[in-house]
Formats: structure tokens, sequence, C-alpha cells
């Protein structure tokens, strides 16, 4: 996850065209935050991973690594 979570986290931004900032607000996070996951400093909660895997429309397993399809799962009713 090291590794890899930092490369998709780009990949997917770079490929909405949005500054970190408009992923970090819809987070409600910080830039700087956001800014730390992207460069591999940090990792997030899984809270906000989840968060972030719902604004790029991915699957979390996709932003770890586990998986190269980044097809979010469907969710499931209670």
């Amino acid at each position: 996850m090291i590794d890899v979570l930092p490369k998709r986290l780009k990949k997917c931004r770079k490929s909405t065209g949005l500054p970190q900032i408009k992923v970090a607000i819809y987070c409600d996070i910080t830039e700087r935050s956001y800014q730390n996951y992207e460069l591999g400093i940090r990792e997030p909660k899984v809270s906000i991973l989840m968060r972030i895997a719902q604004f790029y429309g991915v699957s979390i397993d996709y932003l770890v690594g586990l998986t190269d399809d980044p097809t979010p799962y469907p969710r499931v009713s209670k």
C-alpha cells in the first residue's frame, strides 16, 4: 500500500482534472493532508479512504493495489 496508494490517488485526481483542494473539501480534510497522501508521507484512515474512493468512483481495493479493476462494489442495502 505504501507505494501503490500515492500513485493511484494521483492518477485518479489527474483523470478528473481537479485540484487537490477539491478532493480535500469533499473529504472534509485539509489540502495538506491530501497532499501528504499523494506524496506517500501519510496514509489516510479507513473513513477518509472510503470518502476518497467514493469521490473518484473507485473501490478501496483499487486504491490500495489489491486489484487493478477500479470498478466500485455495489452498495449493500440494509
